[in-house]
């Protein structure tokens, strides 16, 4: 069944992507992490433009860590204070991101952009998750189950002035490293998509020394204040929020979670990582691919608007 989105401005098949929002889902629940990173290139793959994918999923991304942000809330697993402290460097990062974003589009850009981006990001990421997947797996099955241990914050963050002291984390330190996080979350979240879940989270707990699962819940709290602005502002200045196709996306999203969830129970963390890793750099590879083939066209006609 053919499904036309107004402003993507092109037919799709609603089953595709009712389908794509059930795997992306899936693996957001299985994973622990939003899925924004996998979202945004299968619809650019689909034939999508890169500026409403991006626009779009931000949208998609907001609806789904509202129902995370509210469990996590409930079971107590959310610092307020690192929040709005994040949320401060995250608005800042979200508005520099959208204006870029359309300064980048302004002079024809963005596509680019937005591909060397992903390439860069999950490629990198994605070869540093399986090397320390594959390291913990060969620790496991060396010495057994490995000891949980409690990392500790840099020296130089140690260091630094304008000190807080956020209590359910039970952290001391500055906060411009916090606000510091928020602002790249934030960008990257407008200029690219992704709500950042899987960069947060290993950030706050290796760097800040947030414990685990206060980090995931705080992080999901900066998603979703970062994915609301971001909407907002894609649709009130660019015009780029395609709200059937995020509508479709959600629905398919919140299906694939549940069972993403069952199955994500069943599987070891570190096999969970190097799986993660696995798909991150398989998503990074294909887009280095699709920016180095040649396409079937050499040259496109596309009409401009004006003259008269």
């Amino acid at each position: 069944m053919q499904l036309f989105l107004p402003i993507a401005d092109i037919p799709v098949n609603v089953f595709l992507i009712l389908a794509m929002g059930a795997a992306v889902g899936f693996v957001s629940g299985m994973f622990g992490v939003g899925g924004g990173f996998l979202m945004t290139p299968l619809l650019i793959f689909i034939g999508i433009s890169p500026a409403v994918a991006v626009a779009s999923v931000s949208g998609h991304m907001a609806a789904s860590s509202f129902s995370g942000a509210l469990s996590y809330w409930r079971r107590r697993a959310i610092d307020p204070m690192l929040s709005l402290v994040l949320v401060s460097g995250g608005i800042i990062g979200t508005a520099l991101g959208v204006w870029i974003f359309a300064l980048l589009r302004s002079v024809g850009q963005l596509d680019l952009f937005i591909a060397l981006s992903y390439v860069a990001l999950l490629t990198t990421v994605g070869t540093l998750m399986v090397i320390e997947g594959i390291r913990a797996i060969l620790r496991t099955r060396r010495d057994g189950a490995p000891i949980a241990r409690r990392a500790r914050a840099q020296g130089w963050i140690l260091g630094l002035p304008l000190k807080m002291r956020f209590k359910r984390s039970k952290i001391y330190l500055s906060v411009i490293p916090v606000i510091g996080i928020g602002l790249f979350v934030g960008f990257l979240g407008a200029i690219m998509g992704i709500g950042g879940g899987f960069l947060l989270v290993p950030m706050m707990i290796y760097i800040l020394r947030v414990p685990t699962s206060t980090g995931i819940g705080t992080s999901m709290v900066l998603t979703l204040a970062t994915m609301v602005i971001a909407t907002i502002l894609h649709a009130t200045t660019n015009h780029l929020v395609d709200a059937v196709l995020a509508l479709v996306l959600m629905v398919g999203g919140v299906i694939g979670a549940q069972f993403g969830a069952r199955a994500g129970q069943s599987i070891r963390g570190e096999h969970l990582r190097l799986l993660l890793g696995l798909l991150i750099l398989s998503v990074g590879v294909r887009f280095a691919v699709e920016l180095v083939i040649q396409p079937n066209e050499l040259y496109s006609i596309r009409e401009l608007g004006g003259g008269g």
